[in-house]
């Protein structure tokens, strides 16, 4: 009799150090992921050059008479200019206007602009008209707000490394938005490419079929997920940690892009 209780309390004691062990290499294995992800990220040890915005160059109001002798009439333009459109509203692509730097900061202020040649556009009156006055608020295209300008996207970094990675973007205003200064400028921007998986894709896979990797193998995560596969799912426990870190979306894609 004694020998079998000693027997059940050391088969019992075994089993609850498998399972602390088990705990133990899941969180070991979390922890691994996010120092390779950070490691294998392609700014680490070298963090992209950022250029400084350099002040523009204005076109002053003797520049815009000078370059008035000497029109010049281009196709790259016109078939984006609308033709009897008010001038005010033309793009900034229509129009050629005397920047200045006497203005305060948001606040709005008044430039004097022409249309190009070959544009043809008209006062508020209806009137066919040349030259007329411009009136935005005072900031850089740099300085706009996000949704008034379009960036390049780069999937050549990790959205998931830790830290969260920057990469140097090129962004242009909209057509249709007047600024001063260079339309094309450079931004630093947090990684933000997605690769089209889907976070409620990813939550369901683990719920139904987490104890067979079936999350892992569809996040690109094959080693993960035969991990899972021969283990039953780390015996449950394994399954119902990554439905809460992939819940959470601390486990993300194995590309490094985001869900949607």
């Amino acid at each position: 009799m004694l020998a079998n209780g000693l027997k059940w309390v050391f088969e019992r004691e075994r089993n609850t150090m498998s399972s602390y062990l088990m705990l133990f290499l899941l969180l070991l294995d979390i922890y691994s992921k996010c120092v390779i992800a950070y490691l294998s990220s392609p700014h680490v040890g070298q963090e992209p050059v950022y250029t400084a915005q350099q002040s523009p160059v204005m076109s002053s109001s003797v520049a815009l008479t000078a370059s008035s002798a000497a029109p010049v009439v281009t196709d790259s333009y016109l078939s984006r200019c609308p033709s009897g459109a008010l001038c005010s509203r033309l793009p900034a692509d229509c129009i050629i206007c005397a920047f200045h730097h006497n203005c305060s900061y948001g606040r709005p202020a008044n430039f004097t602009c022409r249309a190009k040649a070959g544009v043809h556009c008209v006062s508020e009156q209806s009137r066919p008209q040349q030259n007329f006055t411009l009136t935005l608020d005072c900031r850089f295209c740099w300085q706009l707000d996000p949704s008034q300008y379009r960036c390049s996207n780069s999937t050549g970094c990790m959205t998931v490394s830790c830290p969260r990675r920057l990469y140097n973007a090129s962004c242009e205003a909209l057509e249709h938005v007047h600024c001063l200064g260079k339309r094309v400028f450079q931004k630093r921007l947090f990684c933000n490419w997605t690769g089209g998986y889907k976070w409620s894709r990813a939550l369901a896979l683990s719920i139904a079929l987490g104890g067979f990797g079936a999350d892992r193998f569809y996040l690109g995560q094959w080693r993960e997920g035969l991990g899972k596969l021969f283990s039953f799912g780390g015996l449950g426990i394994w399954t119902l940690i990554d439905v809460l870190l992939i819940g959470v979306g601390y486990v993300g894609p194995a590309d490094g892009s985001l869900y949607i």
